[in-house]
């Protein structure tokens, strides 16, 4: 492989794409999915749609199992170190088998809350690939959120703070305005009753869901909301806007 594009898809609508996402896939040969097997595979489904509306010619898709992770760590940083090591065993693995022109779609933006960057730096570190590679922007869930919610995220003059359910959990809610990823067990229902929440899941999927308003009046429809559509499908991805007072 001579060369590959981590190219970011935009937070599910295909119509998230880029002039730049689509050119760029456009020129590669072989897209790599790292899948994480029937629970997920509307993912790589979905993956499958945008390459045939938009990918001219000829390509080939190469689903790699994702490893399994300890969502509980005793020590989280070891934990997704080893994930990370042996994700970039499989992709270092498929690289070698690889001709031409490589690419991976990465969901959102390929900067914010993901792996494949630095991964794809630990197979070039470890010497045995050589190629060049090349980042393809994407529409990220919080600029999806901020859309479907007709929301200025930060006030005026003021910053965002963007953070993990675990870090909101062990610190609390330190700004203004904070934008929440990657939290699987609902930690705003521990703060103040009178928090402002936009939340949305399957931001630009048919299944898109968003729900507003105070903890008060919406903390336990979301939570149960989150819990019924993860069971109906298997997985969910979702992300939310906390503002410490209610906006005017």
């Amino acid at each position: 492989m001579r060369k590959l594009y981590v190219i970011g898809i935009g937070a599910g609508n295909p119509d998230h794409l880029t002039l730049q996402a689509v050119k760029a896939m456009n020129e590669a040969d072989v897209f790599f999915v790292l899948g994480k097997g029937k629970r997920t595979s509307e993912l790589t489904d979905l993956r499958r749609t945008m390459l045939h509306a938009h990918k001219a010619g000829p390509y080939r898709l190469v689903e790699i199992p994702d490893p399994p992770r300890d969502r509980a760590p005793s020590h989280y940083g070891a934990a997704v170190q080893d994930w990370h090591a042996r994700r970039a065993d499989l992709l270092e693995q498929a690289f070698a088998q690889a001709d031409g022109v490589g690419a991976i779609l990465v969901w959102g933006d390929p900067s914010l809350y993901d792996s494949t960057l630095r991964i794809v730096d630990t197979v070039l570190a470890r010497g045995g690939q050589r190629f060049d590679y090349t980042v393809v922007p994407g529409v990220t869930s919080v600029s999806a959120l901020a859309a479907a919610t007709r929301t200025v995220l930060h006030d005026v003059g003021e910053p965002v703070h963007v953070t993990t359910g675990r870090k909101l959990r062990a610190e609390g809610l330190r700004h203004s305005a904070t934008v929440v990823m990657l939290d699987a067990d609902c930690a705003f229902r521990d703060l103040p009753p009178d928090t402002h929440i936009r939340w949305a899941a399957y931001l630009g999927l048919p299944d898109e869901t968003v729900v507003s308003g105070p903890l008060s009046e919406v903390g336990d429809h979301i939570i149960a909301t989150r819990a019924a559509l993860r069971a109906r499908k298997g997985w969910i991805m979702d992300i939310y806007l906390l503002q410490k007072h209610s906006p005017e």
